[in-house]
């Protein structure tokens, strides 16, 4: 059975609960908005590309139930606004739910002011944009796998096959699909150009640990699981040839927030002198921001540290700081960022997609 972090037809949704896994494969049902909250606030669905499907999903589902105004455009618009501004509270730093939400926004808005739509017909509309969002994601994931494979290839000895390292979850469980970075890490398998990849656990939540290694085993691609700490050490004595991270947000210039620990990955990689990428769909880039400093970071509870699967691992009183993102210096991704469209130097990232009518 295919890993999938989502499953949708026309008015059901279901979510796969990844705070279960991996000792517990089970799908939810998600009934509207407010669930959908829920298991993003909660993390039962996490990975910025599946937060911002289950947020625009869990509306569809609503749409195609009857939920909201059904005899005025106006109010349907508005209804559609409160229950997108509602999804955006959930987790403030992820930015595809917050591009999805404009873009689905200035839609409804084109909708509503073309002539003779009918609020049915405005309904239907919206329910069939949302749906198509799935395959879209899907597509753009196969293609940052392809450019992201081909880009790391060009820049080994002898083409291959390569050693990586990966960070976090960023994969089907992650996505709609196939992933970002890997499906970097996927596409280089199936050229049979992988040698192995390295993934750390990823704590306090340990995505790395039950999700990544959980869903490569899974799928038959060579892994090896290491603690945290030990990242930079399998970067000098197991021969990573590269570095491939995904992003919950990317800056004008190129900076980028990600699951906490990847700065220092970076660093690391910096050092040695390992290309450090970053996979990422254009939806994740927001070019409103300047720079890294100006991403909100969230700040999950302290009890994701002291305690594990109600285990206590420390003193339950002692101050804690758990942000749940740091935030990577463009000048450290050296190998460069893959999108759906190419890879681009951190310098190049604005300008590309301003070319390609991102932003």
């Amino acid at each position: 059975m295919a890993l999938e972090s989502l499953r949708y037809r026309r008015g059901s949704l279901e979510v796969l609960n990844q705070r279960l896994l991996p000792g517990q494969l089970r799908y939810e049902r998600v009934g509207g908005v407010e669930r959908a909250w829920g298991a993003i606030r909660n993390m039962e669905v996490r990975g910025a590309p599946a937060i911002a499907l289950l947020g625009c999903l869990s509306l569809a589902v609503e749409l195609a139930g009857g939920a909201g105004p059904s005899e005025d455009l106006g109010a349907l618009e508005e209804f559609v606004g409160q229950k997108l501004g509602f999804l955006l509270t959930a987790r403030p730093t992820a930015a595809n739910l917050g591009r999805e939400a404009e873009r689905l926004r200035a839609f409804v808005r084109q909708r509503v002011e073309t002539p003779g739509v009918t609020p049915q017909q405005l309904r239907e509309s919206i329910i069939e944009y949302i749906e198509g969002l799935l395959e879209k994601d899907r597509r753009d994931n196969r293609n940052i796998g392809a450019h992201g494979a081909s880009h790391i290839l060009g820049r080994v000895p002898g083409g291959g096959p390569v050693t990586l390292l990966t960070h976090c979850n960023t994969g089907t469980l992650a996505t709609a699909g196939y992933g970002t970075a890997l499906g970097v890490v996927r596409a280089l398998h199936q050229r049979g150009s992988l040698s192995r990849v390295f993934c750390t656990e990823t704590r306090p939540y340990n995505q790395g640990s039950r999700l990544s290694a959980l869903e490569l085993r899974h799928d038959g691609v060579p892994v090896t699981l290491i603690a945290d700490s030990a990242a930079a050490a399998a970067m000098r004595e197991r021969g990573v040839q590269a570095v491939v991270v995904g992003a919950d947000r990317v800056a004008a210039n190129g900076d980028v927030a990600n699951k906490i620990g990847t700065f220092q990955l970076a660093v690391a990689a910096r050092h040695m002198g390992i290309p450090f990428y970053v996979a990422a769909p254009s939806t994740t880039c927001d070019l409103t921001l300047a720079s890294g400093r100006l991403i909100p970071i969230e700040e999950r509870p302290g009890t994701e540290l002291t305690h594990l699967g109600g285990v206590l691992l420390a003193d339950p009183e002692v101050d804690v700081w758990n942000p749940s993102f740091d935030v990577t210096p463009h000048e450290l991704i050296t190998g460069g960022i893959i999108t759906e469209w190419g890879v681009f130097a951190p310098s190049e990232l604005s300008q590309a997609l301003a070319e390609r009518g991102e932003q």
